[in-house]
C-alpha cells in the first residue's frame, strides 16, 4: 500500500500529520478484534454524541452519515443505552490515559488505526482494550440472556470500546 498522510487541523489538534500504512480496516494486530467499526459505532449513539464532532475533514464522511452526534453538549439520550458511561477528558488525563498523538483518547486512537495508521501506542492500547473483557464477564454472570436493560452503564461503556454488549 502507498503510504497516504492526513493532516489534522480541529480544536484539539494543529497541523498533527499522521501516515497511513494499512488499508482501512484491515491488517489488524491478531489480538485486535473489535466488534464493530467506528462508522457503526457513531451510529448506535456513543459518547452523548459529543465526540468528534469537529472531526469531519479527517474521518470519512460515510462515518457521519448516521452518526448520533451533537456538537453543542454531551447528551446521554443519543448514546444506545441512554445511559452516561462517559468519564470527563480531564479524569481521562489525570489518569495518564491520553497521549499527545490522540488528545480525545482511545476512540481517536481506534478510528485512526482502522484507517490505517499504526504507532507506537497500539500495543498499549490493545491492552486496554482486551481490559475490557472483565465487563463482558460481569454482564454474563448478573444478567439474564438477552437482557439489555440488565447492566447499561456497562453495556455503553462496551460499545465505547468496539464490543458489541447487545449480543452479550
Amino acid at each position: 500500500m502507498k503510504r497516504r498522510w492526513i493532516e489534522v487541523s480541529d480544536l484539539m489538534q494543529d497541523q498533527y500529520v499522521y501516515a497511513l500504512t494499512e488499508p482501512e480496516g484491515r491488517n489488524f494486530h491478531p489480538d485486535f478484534k473489535p466488534q464493530l467499526t467506528p462508522r457503526e459505532l457513531l451510529a448506535l449513539g456513543i459518547f452523548g454524541g459529543r465526540y468528534m464532532t469537529d472531526c469531519g475533514a479527517e474521518f470519512p464522511a460515510s462515518w457521519y452519515e448516521n452518526a448520533k452526534l451533537c456538537s453543542e453538549r454531551h447528551d446521554p439520550a443519543l448514546n444506545f443505552f441512554g445511559v452516561n458511561a462517559s468519564q470527563p477528558l480531564a479524569e481521562w488525563q489525570r489518569k495518564g490515559w491520553i497521549r499527545d498523538q490522540d488528545p480525545r483518547g482511545w476512540f481517536q486512537w481506534y478510528c485512526r488505526y482502522f484507517l490505517g495508521r499504526r504507532s507506537d501506542d497500539d500495543e498499549r492500547q490493545i491492552k486496554r482494550w482486551k481490559a475490557m473483557t472483565r465487563h463482558i464477564a460481569q454482564i454474563r454472570q448478573g444478567c439474564p440472556d438477552g437482557n439489555l436493560e440488565c447492566h447499561r452503564k456497562q453495556r455503553q461503556a462496551l460499545l465505547h470500546w468496539a464490543y458489541d454488549s447487545r449480543k452479550i
